[in-house]
């Protein structure tokens, strides 16, 4: 599996620096890929590519449907559908003004005019994200301050509050849980970690109301592939909302604390 992640990983690099090549393209690998906590059927490989001059027409059209042709001509290798993120120019990235961006996401893909880069996602690219091709330009980049991770969190808390009152039969639905640990880990010690590594810790402190679900969230992380088809897992999943509300009042009291 590492050999098939790393063989997507270059050729999805290959491929963008060649339809950008004149454009001199910076890419970068964040996320769960360089927190050791990637989990295929489950995590996204991370990308970000900033350009010092703006996307081309042309490229943009070639650079939209890439996670679907590159799918196509290996459709044995399974990664090239978890690729997320944006391709844009630097000056519009730094400055977060109108350009012709590139928006690779999970429902889809699209070509739109801004690219929106919270600052919990600045501060794991800057803390651990990886060059995987062009010039290091994150020196140019602003780090984001503890306020701004704050309210970043407080807007993921208001997002559980509003979609996680009912989950569904999916295995993302235990993703809640691993959110809101990690939430919870970076307004105490301001740092950001992998979710697996999050919700670790949350057990170790005794943070989660319900324990076993936590753990259950745990376990199907690990190993989603093997939980896909267990009817038993999904149903579970099903009746998290109250859970993850109990666990969200930790997240709350948390916020207020800080």
């Amino acid at each position: 599996m590492i050999y098939e992640l790393n063989q997507a990983i270059n050729v999805m690099v290959n491929r963008i620096k060649t339809i950008l090549s004149g454009n001199s393209p910076t890419i970068y690998l964040y996320g769960s890929c360089v927190l050791d906590d990637f989990k295929l059927g489950w995590s996204d490989i991370d990308i970000l590519v900033l350009t010092p001059e703006p996307i081309t027409n042309e490229q943009a059209k070639m650079l939209v449907e890439l996670r679907q042709a590159l799918l196509e001509s290996d459709p044995c290798n399974r990664y090239y559908r978890s690729f997320e993120g944006g391709i844009l120019s630097l000056d519009a990235f730094k400055n977060n003004t109108p350009d012709q961006v590139v928006y690779w996401g999970t429902s889809g893909q699209k070509i739109q005019s801004h690219y929106s880069f919270n600052s919990i996602c600045r501060k794991e690219l800057l803390d651990n994200g990886v060059l995987l091709y062009g010039k290091e330009i994150r020196e140019e980049l602003t780090y984001p301050t503890q306020k701004q991770i704050r309210q970043d969190i407080q807007l993921h808390y208001n997002t559980i509050r509003k979609y996680a009152v009912k989950t569904t039969k999916s295995l993302y639905s235990y993703g809640w849980m691993l959110d809101i640990s990690r939430c919870i880990y970076t307004l105490q010690t301001g740092e950001i970690i992998a979710k697996t590594a999050a919700a670790q810790w949350a057990l170790a402190q005794n943070l989660c109301p319900n324990e076993a679900a936590l753990r259950k969230a745990l376990e199907v992380r690990k190993n989603p592939e093997l939980f896909e088809k267990d009817t038993a897992i999904k149903d579970h999943a099903e009746r998290l909302g109250s859970v993850v509300q109990q666990y969200a009042d930790v997240l709350e009291r948390e916020l207020s604390a800080h």
